[in-house]
Order: C-alpha cells, then structure tokens, then sequence
C-alpha cells in the first residue's frame, strides 16, 4: 500500500541537531555521512553564527540541541557554544566519538542538563578500529565509556554494523555488562562514505523534518544530518524563517510518510533515525512502493 506524503506540523521543532564542525580524529572509512577527518574545518558558520543561532532557537520553541560533527569537542568554540545552549534553558546531547575528552570537558558533561552519545562497534579492537580507521580507538573510546557511567553521566551507545561478521551483538552485550542502560544498532546508510548509490528522500524513514532538524557547518537547514541532501534554508537568515517559509514545508512533504512508526522508530525521540544512535528505522520506501523524488542531490 502507498502511503501519500503529509507534511508534519508546520511549526518549528523541538530538536535540533546542530554540526558544529567536519574535523575529527577519526576517518571512517566506510561509514561517516558527514565525511568527516582530521584535515576537514569548521565550516564558515562564525561562533557569533552559532551562538545567535541557539539564542534564536530556544525563543522559537526549541527545547533540545545536540552538537555533533565531525567530532564538536573539537571546534574551538565547543564549551563557549554548550554554555550559551544551557544558558538559554536548552537541554544538550554532545554526540562524542569519545576517543579524546579533555578533563574541563568532563566537568561540562556532568551538568544535569548534559548527556553524551557516542558509538561503538565491536568488542574485538581490530573490527572497531575496522570502522573508525584510527588504531587505539578501541581502547580509547571504550576507556571512556567506562569513565562516564562512573560519573554517572547519562549516555547512549550506538552500533552501527558495516561489514558482514560483525560482532555487533557480542559489542551490545559488552556495553550493557558496563553499565551503558541505552543500546542502540542500526545499519549503514546510503549517505556521505555510507553510499551505495544516491540519496533520495526514499532512503529516509519518514519522520526527518517530524519535530526535528539540523544545521550544516555551513548554515545550511536540513530535515535531519542524513537528509543532509535536501536543503532548505539557510540559519544565517533566521531559523523563523527557514522553518515558517515554503521550502521547509515543501520539502518536509516530499518526505514519504509512514502511517505509524514501526518498533524503535519514534518521532518524538530526540535521536530518531541517526544511525548511530538509535534503533533502525527502515527507510520509508519499504512501506510506501512509490516514493516522492529527492528534491536534492549528494550529500
């Protein structure tokens, strides 16, 4: 059965991704869909950018931001640019590969409105460094999800499987034997180093631009960072008008709709359909045979 696209509510949403930076320590070979590496910038949003960005977003309704990249701890603006989000009653996920945390960046996470994400993807090093094409990161990144159940800092962890023989379950069980309560696996998808042919909105699980939104290191506003492709507005001409102008509700149409979300697909989650932080949610195309075109091209 098609199921025709709906538009969510035209209104702005709740959660915000925001990709503060393309560096990062890690190369992911086969995965990142920000493709994102240690010689990647910033992107030519300013901290000014961002900070009037966050400071715009909790008067629109707003309620949660998660700084992502690349890697966001390393933007030189990082903690400038969590404090102004929590300054202005927002609520923060810093989404870490955790491969390095400095110890101020410890003290920021233990904020009662701070949780950490990060991912994981083997419990044999070989085949998590597989993925991340950085070797000790094993080590390092588990050594630090160890370090933040200790401080009681809330986290999830997500696994995202790549190759065949993965040992995604043994990594699973590995995480909740640690502590980790939230566990999450999903699979590569078809976008930045993840792609197998071109992104379409078909790809997407029919709930990006469903109460939630990112911004590209560019300024860029999308449905979500793996509906990167489609592209509606700028931040730097205000959120309020990206979010209440045509092309926002325009291309949150074009998203093929499901009439209700299947296990572990929840709109409402502030982590829905990130594929390293949360259940699969399988692409819309499979309960809706005749998909709207992508609007966009490559990520």
């Amino acid at each position: 059965m098609t199921i025709a696209p709906e538009a969510p509510a035209h209104q702005a949403p709740k959660f915000l991704e925001l990709e503060i930076t393309g560096r990062c320590q890690l190369t992911c070979p086969s995965l990142c869909y920000a493709k994102a590496g240690p010689t990647e910038g910033h992107g030519s949003m300013t901290a000014d950018d961002w900070k009037n960005l966050i400071s715009e977003a909790a008067t629109i309704g707003v309620k949660k931001v998660q700084f992502i990249g690349g890697e966001p701890t390393m933007h030189p603006q990082f903690e400038a640019l969590v404090r102004r989000a929590l300054g202005v009653g927002l609520d923060v996920q810093v989404y870490s590969n955790l491969y390095r945390v400095r110890l101020e960046h410890w003290d920021l996470f233990t904020h009662p409105k701070v949780s950490l994400a990060t991912s994981y993807y083997s419990d044999a090093p070989e085949e998590h460094e597989r993925v991340t094409g950085r070797k000790g990161s094993h080590a390092a990144t588990r050594a630090n999800i160890v370090q933040a159940v200790q401080r009681g800092i809330p986290l999830q962890v997500g696994i995202v499987e790549v190759f065949d023989g993965q040992r995604t379950a043994e990594a699973r069980e590995e995480l909740l034997a640690l502590g980790v309560h939230t566990v999450n696996v999903d699979r590569v998808r078809s976008v930045g180093r993840g792609e197998v042919h071109v992104p379409t909105t078909a790809d997407l699980c029919g709930r990006c631009a469903d109460g939630r939104a990112a911004v590209m290191t560019d300024g860029a506003v999308t449905p979500c960072v793996l509906g990167r492709f489609l592209k509606t507005g700028n931040a730097k001409q205000g959120l309020a008008s990206v979010f209440g102008g045509k092309e926002w509700a325009d291309t949150a149409a074009s998203i093929p709709r499901r009439t209700a979300p299947t296990a572990g697909c929840t709109p409402d989650d502030s982590n829905d359909c990130d594929p390293a932080n949360t259940e699969a949610c399988d692409p819309a195309y499979e309960y809706a045979p005749s998909p709207t075109p992508s609007l966009g091209g490559t990520a």
